[in-house]
């Protein structure tokens, strides 16, 4: 199968440092490719892949100081897809709704993985304009927030399980990894840490439109937190060190998480998640098993000491089941194989001669139209 897989521009693939879509369509891509697909990337050219590589910005744009419109880029990826087509039997778009103006006048099928948040007007306007469009969930909470899209199917987020080391004991410090945002709660993390009387290391990106957030909510909060320290962003071997090494990652978040990749990496490693419930996270965390779910932050506090109950393995475990690399490549090959069977049973159809009409029905049909 010749499949086109249409990466954000903003990270590498896979990202350097934070990256969630583009570390999800790394994988996609690299399990493709083993088994025997024609995968075309389209991305960032500091992207690194075993597929066909085709960049359409020199490098990651997040990185790159020079840029300032990352929708410009956006744009003139989706172009370059689109020119092109016929090339493919199928293409795989990462980039949300920029490429629903293409992917309506092209003849080759399109599926769009939706990796954001859907609870917002102007985008449920947006997917609401073209409702024709092949869309997967990567969970069914996020789904659930526009229920009358054209959803086919729900495919989880996967890893690739070789990038992350099993630990069976635990550590002695709690681990906040991600971004840092009101909706993230990096500040529950830190009272968590606090009313627990735990170290915390908090691995973290900060984006320029988060930057006042940070300096008044968060770092105030640091600086008062001798326990806590703040590590900024990490690579892939340093998030394994550091997830890895940890007695609990904390995940107390505020917002409908469509997915949340961090759960995953970390109890791949072997580490137990305590989470608020929110979006995703009751279909991700087996409650009780591989991590805790609370409503509350004093449910989160309570959860932390219960921590040492749990088995480090079946985290492991469960990721392994759920949420590998070749799971989820697995779930999207019978997707694309769904819908091009869809795709060439409706050419069949268009092929076939139109019915004829006897001489009664002509006449009653001319009857019926009389003036």
């Amino acid at each position: 199968m010749k499949v086109a897989i249409v990466s954000p521009l903003v990270e590498s693939v896979p990202p350097i440092l934070y990256g969630g879509t583009e570390r999800v369509a790394s994988a996609l891509t690299e399990e493709l490719v083993k088994r025997g697909h024609d995968v075309t990337l389209f991305a960032s050219g500091d992207s690194h892949t075993s597929a066909q590589l085709v960049a359409c910005a020199p490098r990651a744009l997040r990185l790159d100081p020079e840029v300032r419109d990352y929708v410009a880029y956006t744009l003139i990826e989706c172009g370059d897809i689109y020119d092109r087509a016929r090339e493919f039997d199928l293409i795989h778009n990462h980039v949300d709704y920029f490429a629903f103006p293409f992917a309506r006048m092209s003849l080759t099928p399109t599926v769009t993985t939706v990796h954001g948040r859907l609870d917002l007007e102007e985008v449920r306007r947006t997917y609401a304009h073209f409702p024709e469009q092949r869309l997967i969930s990567i969970s069914h909470n996020q789904a659930s927030t526009l229920p009358h899209a054209n959803w086919i199917a729900n495919v989880y987020n996967g890893i690739d399980m070789e990038k992350f080391r099993f630990r069976s004991e635990p550590g002695d410090y709690l681990v906040f990894l991600g971004r840092i945002s009101p909706e993230k709660r990096p500040d529950r993390a830190i009272e968590i840490a606090r009313d627990v009387g735990m170290r915390l290391l908090i691995a973290a990106k900060v984006d320029p439109a988060d930057e006042g957030y940070y300096h008044a909510a968060v770092e105030p909060l640091i600086n008062r937190s001798p326990r806590v320290e703040f590590v900024g962003e990490v690579d892939e071997a340093a998030k394994d060190d550091l997830l890895g090494g940890a007695y609990a990652c904390l995940f107390p978040i505020d917002w409908p998480e469509p997915f949340g990749l961090t759960m995953i990496e970390s109890m791949a490693t072997g580490t137990p998640i305590v989470a608020y419930r929110s979006g995703s996270v009751p279909e991700v965390i087996v409650d009780g098993e591989t991590g805790f779910i609370r409503d509350t932050l004093t449910g989160m506090v309570e959860a932390v000491e219960q921590v040492k109950h749990l088995n480090r393995a079946r985290c492991r475990e469960h990721v392994e089941q759920n949420f590998s690399a070749a799971s989820m490549a697995s779930q999207y090959e019978a997707v694309y194989n769904r819908v091009l069977e869809g795709q060439r049973s409706r050419s069949l159809l268009a092929q076939l001669p139109s019915p004829t009409v006897s001489a009664t029905e002509q006449g009653s049909q001319s009857h019926a139209v009389a003036p």
